[in-house]
Parts: C-alpha cells; sequence; structure tokens
C-alpha cells in the first residue's frame, strides 16, 4: 500500500483542534464540579478493561474533534487494510498480521494473504508449540540423562525478549510448579553468565529465538549457552567426550525459534524442533507468535490460548467500534493531543500491579520503535512532531523516585495508571488489607494529579506563610485509568493488544510507517565494521573519527590492567 497519507495539518479538523486549543483553558477541577457526569460519560469499557479517561484535558468538543481527525486522515481505512493483510509496511513490502496469529481456529472469513492461507499456517504452527510445551510440561521431553526439564532459558533479543519476559513476569501465579524461565539478550557476557548460574544443565532447555538465526547477540550468546552445556555436562559426567555426545547434548537441550532451517541444523538443533513464524510479523510483535513458546511452556497450552483471546478481543474491538467509543482509537489520539496540541514529549506507564513491573520496558520497544520515525511511509518528511518518550515504574516505587516531577515540575506529563481489583496474593496486614492500602495509592494519586490542592487549602492546613508556595500542587495533570477484575492471560493480552493499536492510530495520523525499524540498524552494521579495530587492527583503528579511536585506544590500554 504506497498512497500518500494524508497530511493531518492540512485537514479541517487539525485547523479546528487548533483554534480549539487556543481557546482552552484546562479547569479539571470546574470541568468535573460543573457535570457530575463527566466521569461516566468519558469511561469505557474494551474487554475487561474499564477504561476511565475524565481525568484528561478535554473537553467533549476536544473529543468530536479528535475523532473527526481520526476519519479525516483516513484511520478506518488503514485499519482495514492493516486487518485484511494489505502491504503497510512498505518499506519493506510487507503484510502487518500479528492480529492474524490470534484469530480463533475456524474463524470467518478465511484470512487469505499473498495466496496463503494465512489462517491454516497460525494454527499449524500453535498446534506445533502446544504439542512441544505439553511434552515439556508433562516431562516427555527430556534432556540427555532422561531428566525432565527444570529450567527454560529463552536467548534472544528486542522483540525476541521483552515480550516473553514480561508475559513471563506478568503471568507468574500460572506458571506449572516446577518450572522456571530465564531470560538473556544482553551480549554483555555477564548478562549470560548471570542467568544459567547454579543451574543443572541436565534440567536445563534452551530455546534460540531468532528468526533469521543470524542475529548477533543472540547467537553469540547461543554458542556461549551451548559451550557451557558442554561443559558442565561433561563435568558432571553426564555424557562422554565426544563429539557424537555433545551431538546429542545439543538435540536435547536445544530447540529454536526460526525460518532458517539450515543454519538451525548447522547449529545442531533437529530442525523438527524448531518453530517457526512469518515476515508480516515485526518483532515487537511477535509475543503471540512462536516466540511465546517459552511463555506457553511456562502457562500451558490453554493459559497461551487465553492470551491469544484477550488480544483478539481488543482487535475485534478496535475493528468494529464506533470511534467515539473505541478505546484504542481515543487513547492514540489523545496522545496525539497531548503531542501535537499541548507540547508533551513524555508519557508514563504507571502499573500498580507488581507483575506488571517490565510492562513499561516492553511498552518502550513497542511505541518508540514503530513511532520514532521522521519520514512518512511515502518518504516525505513528517509535518508534525512524532512519538514520545515511553517510561514508568510500578507504583508505588514511583511515588517515591519520581512522582515529584510530574505533581510540580514544570513539564507536561500524561499518565497511564493500571490496576486489578482482585490481587494474586490477598495478604493482610493485622486488619488491614494490603491490597487496599496499595489502591488507596493508585486512587490518590489520579485525584491529586487532576485536581491538585490550592493556595487556600494549603493555607487551611496551617502551613507558614513562607513556605505556602512549595506545597501548592497546580493540578491539571492529565491521566488515564484503567482497571481489570485481574490480572489473567486474557486481561494481559487486552492490555497488551490495547497499546499496539493505540501505537498503530498515532501513526496513521501521523502518516508514518509504524512497522519497520530501519533506526536500529546503522548502529549494528557500525559496530561490524569496528569490532576490527577493537581487536586491535591497526589500520581499522587508524580509520576511525579520533573520538572513536580516543575510546577504542582507552579501552585496549586499560583491559585487564
Amino acid at each position: 500500500m504506497t498512497t500518500t497519507p494524508t497530511d493531518a495539518t492540512t485537514t479541517s479538523a487539525w485547523k479546528d483542534l487548533t483554534a480549539h486549543r487556543s481557546a482552552l483553558t484546562p479547569d479539571l477541577r470546574g470541568w468535573f464540579a460543573a457535570d457530575p457526569e463527566r466521569a461516566t460519560r468519558l469511561t469505557r469499557t474494551v474487554g475487561d478493561l474499564h477504561v476511565d479517561l475524565s481525568k484528561n484535558l478535554v473537553t467533549d468538543e476536544t473529543l468530536e474533534l479528535l475523532v473527526r481527525l481520526a476519519d479525516e486522515v483516513g484511520l478506518p481505512g488503514r485499519i482495514e487494510a492493516m486487518l485484511s493483510g494489505e502491504h503497510i509496511n512498505v518499506t519493506e513490502d510487507r503484510a502487518v498480521l500479528h492480529t492474524a496469529l490470534r484469530r480463533p481456529a475456524g474463524a470467518s472469513p478465511a484470512l487469505q494473504v499473498d495466496g496463503q492461507d494465512v489462517d491454516a499456517d497460525v494454527q499449524a504452527e500453535l498446534a506445533k508449540v502446544s504439542a512441544f510445551a505439553d511434552k515439556v510440561r508433562s516431562g516427555e521431553w527430556t534432556g540427555v540423562t532422561g531428566a525432565r526439564v527444570a529450567t527454560v532459558v529463552n536467548i534472544g533479543i528486542g522483540g525476541s525478549d521483552l515480550g516473553p519476559v514480561m508475559a513471563y513476569e506478568a503471568l507468574k501465579p500460572y506458571v506449572q510448579d516446577g518450572l522456571e524461565v530465564r531470560f538473556v539478550s544482553n551480549i554483555d557476557p555477564t548478562d549470560l553468565a548471570e542467568t544459567v548460574r547454579g543451574l543443572d544443565p541436565t534440567t536445563t532447555l534452551f530455546i534460540v529465538a531468532s528468526k533469521t538465526f543470524g542475529t548477533l547477540e543472540t547467537l553469540t550468546n547461543a554458542r556461549l549457552a551451548r559451550t557451557w552445556l558442554w561443559e558442565q555436562l561433561l563435568a558432571a559426567g553426564a555424557i562422554e567426550d565426544t563429539d557424537e555426545a555433545r551431538t546429542q547434548a545439543v538435540a536435547q537441550h536445544f530447540v529454536a525459534v526460526s525460518t532458517a532451517l539450515d543454519k538451525v541444523a548447522a547449529f545442531g538443533i533437529d530442525p523438527a524442533n524448531a518453530f517457526g513464524f512469518w515476515d508480516w510479523v515485526g518483532g515487537r510483535y511477535s509475543l503471540d507468535s512462536a516466540i511465546g513458546t517459552s511463555l506457553a511452556i511456562a502457562i500451558g497450552p490453554d493459559g497461551f490460548r487465553d492470551l491469544l483471546a484477550g488480544f483478539h478481543a481488543v482487535d475485534e474491538h478496535l475493528r468494529s467500534t464506533p470511534f467515539a467509543q473505541n478505546v484504542p482509537v481515543l487513547m492514540g489520539l489523545l496522545n496525539v493531543w497531548y503531542v501535537n496540541f499541548l507540547d508533551a514529549h513524555t508519557h508514563a506507564v504507571l502499573p500498580y500491579a507488581q507483575y506488571l513491573h517490565r510492562f513499561p520496558a516492553y511498552l518502550q520497544q513497542l511505541t518508540m520503535e514503530s513511532n520514532g520515525k521522521s519520514v512518512r511511509w511515502d518518504g516525505t518528511p513528517v509535518t508534525t512532531d512524532t512519538g514520545e518518550i515511553f517510561w514508568g515504574e510500578p507504583g508505588t516505587n514511583g511515588q517515591h523516585a519520581f512522582y515529584q516531577l510530574i505533581h510540580q515540575g514544570t513539564r507536561l506529563i500524561p499518565a497511564d495508571f493500571i490496576a486489578v481489583a482482585t490481587p494474586a496474593h490477598p495478604l493482610r496486614d493485622g486488619d488491614a488489607d494490603v491490597h487496599e492500602l496499595f489502591l488507596s495509592n493508585f486512587f490518590a494519586q489520579t485525584k491529586a494529579l487532576a485536581f491538585g490542592k490550592t493556595a487556600d487549602e494549603v493555607r487551611a492546613d496551617g502551613v507558614a506563610e513562607e513556605i505556602v508556595p512549595a506545597r501548592v500542587f497546580p493540578g491539571n495533570r492529565p491521566t488515564t485509568s484503567i482497571m481489570a477484575p485481574s490480572l489473567t492471560p486474557s486481561v494481559l493480552g487486552q492490555l497488551i493488544a490495547l497499546y499496539e493499536h493505540i501505537t498503530f492510530v498515532q501513526g496513521v495520523v501521523w502518516g508514518i510507517d509504524s512497522f519497520d525499524q530501519w533506526g536500529v540498524e546503522l548502529g549494528k552494521v557500525l559496530a561490524m565494521q569496528i569490532s576490527p579495530a577493537v581487536s586491535g587492527d591497526a589500520d581499522a583503528i587508524a580509520a576511525q573519527d579520533p573520538s572513536t579511536r580516543g575510546l577504542i585506544e582507552y579501552y585496549r590500554a586499560h583491559r585487564d590492567a
């Protein structure tokens, strides 16, 4: 799909939004006082998610104009183009079909893309992953000594790591007893060394996740893991010191998520134990593909299918819900409002659920790799600011770290607060329900950010006049509150899909291709070119710029000094 994107700044909706912003004085206190139904009217539902948008710096007119903007930039057509498999990733000439990964078996109408029966392909691979997960969970799959698997180590990077590790941490209550999953991604050798520390090689299974089986970091760590396995099995007397024994060890202790079966086989992994996915699955959208094999082992195929069902519920909501009620559309448009009309540069995601402690890191890749672009999908320069820096930490930890800036700083930081009603561990401290104490902070923070505290209210507390200004909270700090009954696999899938589509909506408004990531390539290419210099090649050192050369020379002088 290579049509020229609509320049949002030329639409009548953008012009009206600009005028509306000039006339708007945000006043959440006043708006709520004058409109008792505001919270009810601006609360939406998607799947199991209860989403309160009322503490955002918008009026009904703002939302109406934003919805009109979505129509005028062609969002309805782009949604359908994505879901139907058009090649909307134009720089790589690919379809964008992560949504196909969570279509249920027998979905109608069937999805045919580029001559392929996508539904059949997806279901076949899902069945293969599920069968393998069952073998590991039941103990049918064993290592070279016949011992069942106790630890799975997922070796990947980027989308092959961030999604699985985030989801594993989020769904720990669903992990089978006696199973643990660890993750290694960084090429820093410390990461691999710490990941395998204390593991029993006879009960360890490695999953090497690399679509091309050529990712530098992943393959380096895979080779290190293979060497560790051989050395540890030999030291334990579990294998003999022969090539045949080493080959058998790799075959029983390594599987792959890759489509490069020749490279998989060359590494020593049986191609029958390689699980594939397709070029229409971007790395940051791949958790629900075979990249999620480690998660399927941990929580079981049924739990993994529940996760997929959660994704699909939001996909259907995106496709079928009018924009005025469509949660990912509205949240994406709100982000555009803040970036382009209120000069916000960052966006905080603050989960009041410890199991979601890796969710902000996951969203960093999803959002910033997708929308960190300065050209539109037809190659022309963008006409607006694009993207924002996503960041966050779990509450209440963040309250004691950076909330000061959000409450009283000079920068506008929209924030999403996420919580669940029923905790996995309903603990009590004497007579106190600790989860209720925890959620009291969740409710209090969004209230304080919205309504603040005036100088008169500070004085009424008996505060000395000279320090009254330091105690004033200006309020009008925008937040969205997202709640769910509990953190189940389905709810996690809903949360992830919600942010996938928020990101997509923003990209459409800005006219960018949210599904390529060329910005990550240059540094990797240069690293390979610089590597000989780091190893001491004089010509390669001389070819570097003065700064890089100086840094390399410092490294070489101080290595093992």
